[in-house]
């Protein structure tokens, strides 16, 4: 290990006690893009790390405007053309967490028991991409520079799926432009097994209305003769199925690209029997194509769930109705090399021939993102693998992702450049749920890991 390496990684555990509150400042920011309400303090998490950037000494640390929520930019050059530039992305904004929800404590208060950060944000992707600010500061602190070229972007609409991020990237993709791309927002399944993730899935996202009578209708006068429109909605999504767990919308997996004998055998190593995967999601069985894998089911094939169901009457006591209207929300998880304006018009199709004369139907497309499917094989891939190695004390494991972060094949398709998914989470941190939380000897041996990757970086051809 250089010299420049170990006394960024030294200047990192001595200052591990600063990071870490440093983080609880940002984790007290309630950045939920979401929510309008809670606009002024996403913008406030924005300008936090833009100052945050700017003190550590990175040129034209800012935050830049979109027609959403501000990105914030910031960049160093110091290393030379001669040497790689990596593109480090992440996000500030969070998904909306009250304490009604399930929390044990304030969601925006973090607190520390037994090892660990709860909080919200605090793996989903606070904590995830300050391990990479932490890494920049411990080589700019200690030896004056990275051994690479660092350009910094992190958005504050990821968890609405990014819509104001590609425009904002064509804009300026000439600022932005980098030999490699790398993003902490994913986990592994222990601490022993760190997971490079080379493949998310897309997404379809989709409402379906069904309607009936002209109004509610009292089911005394009117029952037996109008097709209710709850019972009309459930036929119709029942024949979006086959009785085997596979999908019946004509042409759905035309697309899809055939897992290799080596995918199926990476995947193998992290398995889920039947046993973990009912302990993890508390259903009383196991359920889908009996052809993959329960882990392949999960990360590597498509998916269509029933999000949300809605109709007729639900308060207390009876009200003996046929219901004006009936609705759902379906998503679509798409693998390589699915199109997701493909898939919602098969989907659509096949509702619209599903759909008795006797109802109307209206199919609407709510969001879509890009799968990415990413080469394991790639130099860069190979140096993540040797980073983790070194920083974390195991060997990674190449997996696939089971969810979508749309802006990765975005990214790799506007700038032409490989990106890097180096997940330092735990599948159980509970990202999007009541309690999030992270492990505190994580978050140090994510900055460590992430020293030791743009060593490995600076260290391939040019």
């Amino acid at each position: 290990m250089t010299a420049k390496v170990s006394g960024a990684i030294e200047y990192a555990r001595q200052h591990g006690a600063r990071f870490l509150d440093e983080l609880f400042e940002m984790l007290r920011i309630p950045s939920v893009g979401a929510d309008p309400a809670f606009a002024a303090d996403t913008r406030r998490n924005a300008e936090w790390l833009a100052a945050h950037l700017a003190a550590l000494g990175l040129d034209k640390a800012c935050v830049m405007e979109t027609a959403g929520h501000p990105v914030v930019y910031g960049e160093w050059l110091g290393a030379g053309p001669d040497k790689p530039t990596v593109l480090i992305y992440g996000h500030y904004d969070v998904v909306p967490a009250v304490m009604e929800d399930g929390w044990d404590t304030p969601p925006f208060e973090p607190v520390v028991k037994d090892g660990k950060i709860y909080a919200r944000g605090a793996t989903d992707d606070k904590g995830q991409l300050f391990i990479h600010v932490k890494a920049l500061e411990a080589y700019l602190k200690t030896s004056g520079g990275a051994p690479v070229n660092v350009k910094i972007l992190l958005e504050g609409e990821e968890e609405v799926s990014s819509p104001n991020l590609v425009p904002w990237i064509r804009e300026h993709q000439d600022l932005i432009q980098a030999d490699v791309c790398v993003i902490s927002d994913s986990s592994m399944r222990v601490v022993e097994e760190p997971a490079i993730t080379h493949s998310l899935r897309g997404m379809t996202y989709l409402e379906v209305e069904v309607q009936g009578p002209r109004e509610d209708l009292h089911s005394g006068f009117w029952g037996g003769a109008t097709h209710n429109p709850a019972l009309a909605l459930v036929e119709i999504l029942a024949k979006l199925y086959n009785a085997d767990g596979t999908i019946a919308v004509p042409g759905f997996y035309d697309d899809v690209v055939p897992l290799t004998d080596a995918e199926r055998a990476m995947l193998a190593k992290v398995s889920l029997t039947e046993e973990q995967f009912m302990a993890a999601t508390g259903v009383p069985a196991v359920w889908g194509d009996a052809n993959y894998t329960i882990r392949e089911r999960v990360s590597a094939r498509p998916t269509l769930d029933i999000n949300g169901l809605w109709s007729g009457y639900a308060g207390p006591g009876p009200k003996t109705i046929i219901p004006v209207r009936a609705g759902c929300k379906i998503s679509s998880r798409l693998v390589g090399n699915q199109d997701a304006h493909k898939i919602y018009e098969l989907i659509k199709k096949a509702i619209e021939a599903a759909t008795p004369p006797t109802v109307k139907v209206e199919v609407r497309l709510i969001t879509t993102g890009k799968p990415a499917l990413i080469p394991f094989d790639l130099p860069e891939m190979q140096a993540a693998s040797r980073a983790y190695a070194r920083g974390w004390g195991y060997a990674p494991l190449f997996t696939r992702g089971g969810g979508s972060i749309p802006i990765v094949a975005e990214l790799a398709d506007l700038l032409k450049i490989p990106v890097v998914m180096m997940g330092y989470g735990l599948d159980t941190d509970g990202l999007h749920s009541p309690n999030e939380h992270y492990r505190i000897d994580m978050f140090h041996r994510g900055i460590e890991t992430a020293i030791v990757y743009l060593d490995e970086l600076a260290q391939l051809p040019a």
